[in-house]
């Protein structure tokens, strides 16, 4: 199930909208391998079994997320499991999607296999939060970069914030954009920054939909991009129905705050840079109306922490009641 992991994430920045999966085929001490391809491509069990072609007789199957049973734009991977002679399916976690949901694992039992469920079943979650919350919410995931100096400031009192973080911080940025679906700014930010919003990263296998709130002026390099108005809920709820599984808020202080304060926000991704501006009139992180006394701030769990270069990244997720946040990370 490591292997079929590590796969998955190989199949991140090509999948969306289907989940990223990893199969992988044990037989006869040979293990072979499979990814999910593109919309409309094959399957990760699909790959694994043409890798292992006779040798997938007897065998046993490792797959992260419980294989489909329904016709899509593929054939049911419960049928083509069945006929390569698979004799156990190890599977790491049911696939809530209303279309399999039980109707997978039901398909190979009754077709005599042995089935297992759950093994490594945290991992995985984890690893598929943004499909997951999609099929169970119809919403995104929403991740919220920020980068600030020491002091917390995203931007001098000039409005300049190029570049507040080093090359090694920003290269990373370009990778989280590569696995979100769409990147989410105000048209504050594309006015003052002209950001392009683009994944320039080597395994981009496509291009995140631009999201600008509000109006995108003429010239603007984020052209094309879907311009969304309304309540920070209303962007994700239509977002949502545009198959997005992952958005990637980019800023500015106005639309972060807005997101948070909704309690919309399943990751926060901070990059901190050894700078101080070392006054109160930079742009802070948030901008509008925060809590009122400390008993009142939104306290989170740190995932983990991370050094890019001269810069750190913290990564975390609100830590349940009474965090302010969704809890759901």
């Amino acid at each position: 199930m490591g292997d079929a992991l590590t796969l998955a994430c190989e199949a991140r920045f090509r999948s969306s909208p289907n989940p990223w999966v990893g199969a992988v085929v044990v037989a006869g001490g040979e293990r072979y391998r499979g990814a999910t391809g593109r919309p409309g491509e094959r399957h990760a069990e699909v790959v694994a079994l043409a890798q292992a072609g006779e040798a997938a007789r007897g065998a046993t199957m490792y797959v992260t997320l419980e294989p489909c049973a329904h016709h899509g734009r593929t054939g049911p991977c419960t049928d083509a499991i069945v006929r390569a002679g698979v004799s156990r399916v190890v599977i790491g976690m049911v696939d809530p999607d209303p279309a399999v949901n039980g109707r997978g694992v039901e398909a190979l039992r009754s077709s005599g296999l042995d089935v297992v469920v759950g093994v490594r079943g945290r991992e995985v979650e984890r690893q598929l939060a943004p499909y997951l919350k999609h099929r169970r919410t119809g919403r995104p995931w929403v991740v919220l970069k920020l980068a600030a100096t020491l002091d917390g400031r995203i931007a001098a009192p000039d409005g300049s914030s190029k570049w507040i973080t080093g090359a090694e911080a920003r290269a990373e940025v370009q990778r989280m954009r590569a696995e979100s679906d769409a990147v989410v700014v105000g048209a504050g930010t594309v006015r003052s920054d002209d950001p392009a919003l683009t994944a320039r990263h080597p395994g981009a296998d496509r291009q995140p939909i631009r999201v600008v709130l509000g109006r995108v002026p003429v010239g603007a390099r984020a052209r094309p991009a879907v311009e969304l108005s309304g309540e920070p809920g209303d962007v994700l709820d239509e977002l949502g129905r545009r198959d997005v599984l992952q958005v990637l808020i980019e800023g500015g202080a106005r639309v972060a705050h807005d997101f948070h304060a909704g309690g919309l926000i399943d990751r926060y991704v901070v990059f901190v840079a050894p700078a101080i501006l070392g006054g109160d009139d930079g742009v802070p992180m948030f901008s509008g109306a925060g809590a009122a006394t400390l008993a009142d701030a939104w306290r989170g769990e740190i995932q983990s922490v991370e050094r890019f270069g001269d810069d750190v990244r913290i990564e975390l997720t609100g830590s349940g009641p009474g965090s302010g946040g969704t809890g759901t990370g």
